[in-house]
């Protein structure tokens, strides 16, 4: 027998009461038992975006909800700034350019968080940008980005800023009201602790505004047909039942938690994987802006990241996630956001040290694993 331990930035762990709650038998989504569930959902959601504007519930991955960002807001020929430091800036991208965007990529080093002073700067250059797109954590780079500064440079203007959360929200403060961000999305399977296929998204007052003149093609991610369905306590279309069964569970575990406690339980996490990864002698992927959702570090000299990966999962049972495109190969990624909790940084690197030294790197056994218990040991008064 083989235990198997989860340990990667998405899909990450259920709880299992929330899987109980799913394996109810299915309940008809137009009736009004499923409408008060679904009611629910809508209210916890505006607690947990720190908005009272509606956030809706898409029934799709988190890519549904950064098209939706594009389709309900642009029109032709519109210009937007996207931050490229990693995959999924990319990926915004790319998605503004297939539906005629004209975009200006900010690229920016892997590994880095993007300067407030280069935004500006690109603002200055072009005032025709409409919208400024980026990560709230960019979890191909495990860097956290200065949202906070960047709604200063965009609150109080027509231009949007608008955050792909996917692994930032219920993960750190990102209020979307008090900091002025115009979008806010985010997916089920990373801090939402769900499995995949639920998207949800939340529009400012001025995003809603734009979102009238906006002419981009839309249907199935129609935001304000589902803005006026969940002021009625339903969707537009079939909603993913068992999922939104699942998330008001979640949701009450995170209220009874306290918001805040449940970010400082994922910086907790961070700082013990940080530290316990320094003390095995890996450079870490993101030292100047870590995010709070996964450490990346890269692999020794010698040590063929995607190897030791796959090492990890199929001989110690322990997934992580390496690296993609320039990082493949080089890197790992310990994600700690969601439903973890401190051992479950202590089985991620004590499994991380076993594995190193079997392609005999030098590794002092334990030494990982002591750092991370002294840093974790500060939640519980020790």
């Amino acid at each position: 027998m083989k235990k198997r331990y989860l340990l990667s930035p998405g899909p990450t762990p259920v709880p299992e009461e929330v899987l109980l709650d799913m394996a109810k038998p299915i309940m008809h989504h137009r009736t009004p038992q499923f409408s008060a569930v679904f009611a629910e959902c809508a209210e916890g959601l505006k607690k947990l975006f720190a908005t009272s504007q509606p956030v809706m519930m898409l029934a799709s991955s988190g890519t549904g909800a950064m098209e939706a960002s594009i389709t309900n807001l642009f029109s032709p020929g519109e210009t937007v700034l996207v931050v490229n430091g990693g995959k999924f800036g990319e990926r915004r991208g790319k998605i503004a350019e297939a539906y005629g965007l004209k975009v200006e990529w900010l690229s920016v080093e892997w590994g880095q968080a993007v300067s407030v002073g280069a935004v500006e700067e690109a603002i200055k250059k072009n005032p025709a940008i409409a919208a400024v797109l980026t990560q709230g954590s960019e979890t191909s780079t495990t860097v956290a980005h200065p949202i906070q500064d960047l709604a200063k440079l965009t609150s109080g203007t027509d231009r949007l800023l608008i955050v792909d959360g996917i692994t930032s929200v219920g993960v750190m403060p990102m209020p979307m009201d008090e900091w002025g961000i115009d979008v806010v999305l985010t997916g089920s399977q990373k801090a939402l602790m769900l499995p995949p296929g639920l998207a949800f998204v939340s529009l400012s007052e001025k995003a809603w505004k734009k979102s009238e003149a906006a002419k981009l093609p839309k249907f199935y991610f129609d935001l304000a047909k589902e803005k006026k369905n969940l002021a009625k306590d339903t969707s537009s279309y079939t909603p993913a039942v068992s999922l939104i069964h699942g998330l008001r569970k979640v949701l009450e575990m995170m209220f009874d938690e306290g918001l805040e406690n449940v970010y400082k339980r994922h910086e907790s996490l961070a700082r013990a994987a940080r530290a316990g990864t320094a003390a095995i002698g890996l450079r870490p992927l993101a030292p100047e802006a870590p995010a709070n959702s996964a450490t990346g570090v890269f692999t020794p000299d010698g040590v063929d990241g995607a190897k030791l990966v796959k090492d990890l999962r199929d001989t110690y049972g322990v997934t992580f996630a390496g690296g993609q495109d320039q990082l493949k190969g080089k890197i790992v990624r310990i994600a700690h956001l969601g439903y973890f909790d401190s051992f479950d940084i202590v089985i991620a690197l004590s499994a991380l040290e076993m594995a190193l030294a079997k392609t005999g790197h030098d590794v002092k056994m334990g030494a990982g694993v002591a750092a991370a218990q002294a840093e974790l040991n500060k939640r519980y008064g020790g």
